[in-house]
């Protein structure tokens, strides 16, 4: 297995790639700044410099990779364009080329309440309604599949246990980005993930499950 990493340098993406690193899976870094991404992953991430909208740079990134776990996303700006380019159009483009290059999988980070159109987030350009664009076109693609909405992102890592369900099931709660990652990893060697829209919370004093378990447990 190999596995291309889209939004590496991310704070998500990041611990993505150290993911699969301690895993011994082979990794590639789509990244826009090869010296940035150099000073934040971990030794042994195959860097390439691409950009989502441009499809020639996904094309030349994803030869020889097995599978795609996609983190990227539009960060905060004044450009209110930004989540349509990045989550749908970039979602869009690498869809078509993971499509035509065969990949076995792809793992996409969305969002928790993405249906829901009166979010407060989608007061910053429709961010929502974008990353529920990406996310159907993907599953409508004939792409292999396992689409990962987490609630509110946390950078610190705890104990507690992670809560999945189906989609349109979870409104509230967080989760640290750690764990995020390693549902993401777990996707690719768990079968009964494939072809899922997972949503993802952790919480205390509550029974920690295998990954098998919870994957199992979506319909």
């Amino acid at each position: 297995m190999k596995v291309l990493v889209i939004g590496a340098t991310g704070e998500t993406g990041k611990r993505v790639v150290h993911t699969l690193i301690d895993r011994q899976i082979a990794v590639r870094a789509l990244v826009r700044n090869y010296d940035s991404a150099k000073a934040v992953l971990p030794p042994g991430t195959e860097i390439m410099v691409g950009d989502l909208l441009e499809p020639e740079t996904i094309k030349a990134a994803i030869a020889g990779c097995t599978a795609v776990i996609s983190a990227a996303g539009a960060r905060p700006s004044v450009d209110l364009t930004g989540p349509f380019k990045v989550d749908y159009l970039g979602t869009r483009n690498l869809v078509d080329v993971a499509k035509a290059s065969d990949i076995e999988q792809l793992v996409l980070v969305s969002s928790l309440c993405v249906s829901n159109l009166f979010h407060p987030l989608n007061l910053f350009g429709l961010i929502l309604v974008w990353k529920q664009w990406g996310e159907n076109y993907l599953r409508q693609s004939g792409v292999p599949y396992t689409i990962v909405r987490p609630g509110g992102l946390k950078n610190e890592d705890n104990d507690n246990a992670i809560v999945m369900a189906g989609a349109d099931t979870l409104f509230e709660g967080s989760i640290p980005r750690q764990k995020v990652a390693e549902v993401c990893v777990e996707s690719l060697l768990c079968p009964s993930a494939k072809n899922k829209i997972v949503e993802i919370i952790s919480k205390p004093d509550i029974p920690v499950q295998s990954f098998e378990e919870l994957f199992a447990v979506v319909a």
